[in-house]
């Protein structure tokens, strides 16, 4: 995938490990964390450069302002992992770049289903999924059975 545009947020495929990459996951995990008390409150596997299919990098004016990755489960259903917005670019449309972006490597990899976590103390980005068409499905896979985690769906 080269760059992308979408209405002036350029959207790139980068390594899981580039630098703009790695910062912006990292601050990712410490939000999450500061919401939660606990550095570890996702109970997935790690993600990482070896588990991540795809990952992408929205800028502003060549700043990094967001980030989100897939990761496959099965042939046709990836699991979307790392989506984060910089607070300064929240509201800005960045994050419907990064989803659509994904959506679409998705596609083009033949991915049927997307899947996603995201936790009960993120409101903003429960309604984010819901008004980009993802509904509300059971907790699945390490998931399951933990009553911080919501979970969401959109076929392709």
């Amino acid at each position: 995938m080269t760059a992308i545009d979408f209405e002036g947020i350029e959207v790139r495929e980068l390594p899981f490990e580039h630098a703009d990459s790695s910062m912006l996951h990292s601050a990712q995990r410490a939000e999450i964390a500061a919401a939660y008390g606990t550095e570890d409150s996702d109970p997935s596997e790690p993600t990482t450069a070896d588990n991540v299919a795809a990952f992408v990098v929205a800028y502003t004016d060549g700043v990094p302002a967001g980030c989100g990755g897939l990761r496959a489960i099965e042939n046709d259903e990836f699991e979307v992992k790392r989506m984060y917005v910089t607070p300064a670019h929240r509201g800005t449309g960045v994050s419907t770049a990064v989803l659509s972006a994904l959506e679409a490597i998705a596609r083009d990899r033949g991915v049927t289903r997307l899947v996603l976590e995201t936790g009960d103390r993120l409101p903003a980005a429960q309604r984010f999924y819901e008004r980009e068409g993802y509904t509300r499905i059971e907790n699945f896979g390490p998931y399951a059975g933990v009553a911080t985690s919501i979970c969401y769906a959109k076929t392709l």
